[in-house]
């Protein structure tokens, strides 16, 4: 099992969109990301967001990339400060892979819990529209498989 863990992209502040919509540049780094997955040719069974609009957009413009439109979700605990072990529970549920956008410190948090079993662990450093891959051995063990953020991309 894979799961795709994304940042979303640069947001407006609250001052300027008080629902924190993507900024122009958000949505071009978001859109690098996903031109980026497109050739990868991704098995993702589903997107979870977690209901912000930044989120949401961000989950969007890579579900078109990705060709899974239909399959992009609102999911309940994946906001910035709510607790990973929710969703810990949920992935051991699921069969295939899975993509969450989501925001930090909740990605942060989830990547660590699953690879090292502490969430307080520091193991990743995300950028806006970044996307880390962690993956599932026979062994039940995550590891990081690998790492984009939009700064390594061209275009």
């Amino acid at each position: 099992m894979k799961v795709y863990l994304v940042q979303h992209g640069e947001a407006k502040s609250e001052e300027e969109d008080p629902q924190r919509r993507l900024t122009d540049k958000g949505i071009g780094e978001v859109q690098k990301v996903a031109n980026f997955l497109r050739p990868l040719k991704l098995t993702v069974n589903a997107i979870w967001h977690s209901g912000k609009p930044r989120a949401q957009q961000t989950g969007e413009l890579l579900a078109k990339a990705i060709g899974i439109l239909d399959r992009i979700v609102q999911r309940e605990g994946l906001g910035p400060k709510d607790r990973v072990t929710a969703t810990k529970e949920a992935l051991q549920q699921t069969s295939g892979d899975v993509m969450i956008v989501g925001h930090l410190p909740f990605l942060g948090k989830l990547v660590a819990l699953l690879v090292t079993g502490n969430e307080e662990a520091e193991i990743v450093e995300f950028h806006f529209g970044s996307v880390v891959c962690i993956e599932q051995r026979n062994d039940g063990k995550w590891k990081v498989a690998w790492m984009i953020r939009p700064a390594l991309l061209h275009g």
